[in-house]
């Protein structure tokens, strides 16, 4: 059927487009000038549309991965879980738990051998304590505090979620594997063995469809296909004697950063080029990366130097850094939910430190158990976690 575009249905087939565009979700009305409209006025820039892993939230923002871990926006399903940090203790096989508020321990929960990271679950309802010469995962309950019954999981050293939410990503660092399982139970659904030596921390591009992942004792990096979970890139970072941590993507997912504990800074590198990357010094013993709340600074946790490089994204360079009192060796944690505290766990001192992330200046210095390592404050701003010791989209 021919129809004559007179105005009045003109503007009738414009309001049923704009109408339509709202309902898809992926632009808004002034992103797009209404067809048929008339004398329309100039339409704003279009928004970057991402196509991201089928079954992946949607993302709220395509220049801020972030923009879901706002201060204190927490989700429905974790806004009345009480807030504690859980530091897991490598050499004495025990998850200390802090109240925040108080600095004082809580409660000290025994589970198997050498916790090397607490991490929570992709439905951010249970929090896994990767045991890792102990062969399992220890549940535990955030609502209440209360761990649940192993699950039996071969070398734990680390663990990541699939953005879908589809598979739990075993960090298998000894066997050398990546292994996919179910989120839930934890069975094994694919085991993907690697080349490089020591697989440990990772983070995903801004589609969900790839992740890098580290390898500390080879000194090499891998990206590997989320969907297909194998490995489709592997590189040596051109540094001798090479040993890459933590990894966390930009706010606008064009860059990765790579945390390296012996070249005493981070590497730089374009996820979806692999290119070589280059290196941004930053201090010894560089390990762990943390996103402030307005996605604007990163906190650099300097370990072989007891202190806190602040890496600025809009200005892309290095502007303050912090050092501890009495020194210290800051390691692993997370930022508080409203963004004011930085918490780090102090490897080699059996203590974990809180830093005001506004001036730099230690808040507290909170005696733990000893070696611990991936502490995690919980809860934290979010839709989904990507695991490690919150990784929030």
């Amino acid at each position: 059927m021919n129809v004559t575009r007179t105005p009045k249905t003109g503007l009738l087939l414009a309001a049923a487009l704009l109408a339509a565009l709202a309902g898809c979700g992926t632009e808004s009305p002034t992103d797009r000038p209404a067809q048929g409209a008339i004398n329309p006025v100039k339409p704003a820039v279009p928004k970057q549309a991402v196509s991201g892993l089928p079954g992946m939230p949607p993302v709220l923002n395509p220049k801020d991965v972030y923009a879901a871990d706002r201060p204190n926006k927490l989700s429905p399903v974790v806004k009345d879980f009480p807030s504690r940090v859980y530091v897991p203790n490598t050499e004495s096989d025990t998850v200390t738990v802090i109240d925040p508020k108080t600095f004082e321990v809580t409660e000290t929960i025994p589970v198997g051998r050498q916790p090397q990271h607490v991490v929570p679950s992709w439905d951010m309802k249970t929090l896994w304590v990767n045991n890792n010469r102990g062969h399992t995962l220890t549940p535990i309950d955030p609502k209440t505090g209360k761990a649940g019954k192993p699950v039996d999981v071969h070398d734990p050293y680390n663990l990541y979620f699939t953005p879908d939410g589809k598979y739990a990503v075993v960090m298998a660092s000894l066997d050398r594997q990546l292994v996919f399982r179910d989120p839930h139970t934890m069975k094994i659904k694919h085991t993907e063995p690697v080349s490089c030596y020591g697989v440990n921390h990772a983070d995903f591009s801004r589609d969900g469809r790839y992740f890098i992942v580290s390898c500390e004792f080879s000194g090499e990096l891998l990206k590997v296909d989320t969907a297909k979970m194998k490995v489709i890139g592997q590189q040596k970072l051109p540094f001798d004697g090479a040993m890459p941590q933590d990894v966390k993507v930009s706010p606008d997912g064009k860059k990765f950063y790579v945390a390296d504990m012996m070249a005493d800074g981070m590497w730089v590198l374009d996820g979806d080029k692999f290119t070589t990357p280059k290196l941004l010094p930053t201090g010894k013993g560089t390990h762990g990366l943390y996103v402030s709340r307005d996605s604007r600074e990163m906190y650099v946790s300097n370990r072989g130097e007891g202190t806190i490089s602040v890496f600025d994204f809009p200005q892309n360079k290095l502007t303050k850094k912090w050092k501890l009192p009495q020194g210290g060796s800051p390691d692993m944690g997370g930022v508080s939910a409203d963004g004011n505290t930085l918490w780090l766990s102090g490897r080699y001192d059996s203590e974990v430190y809180a830093i005001d992330t506004r001036t730099g200046v230690q808040v507290a210095r909170i005696p733990v158990g000893n070696g611990p390592h991936g502490l995690a404050v919980y809860p934290q701003p979010g839709r989904y976690s990507l695991g490690h010791t919150g990784i929030f989209r």
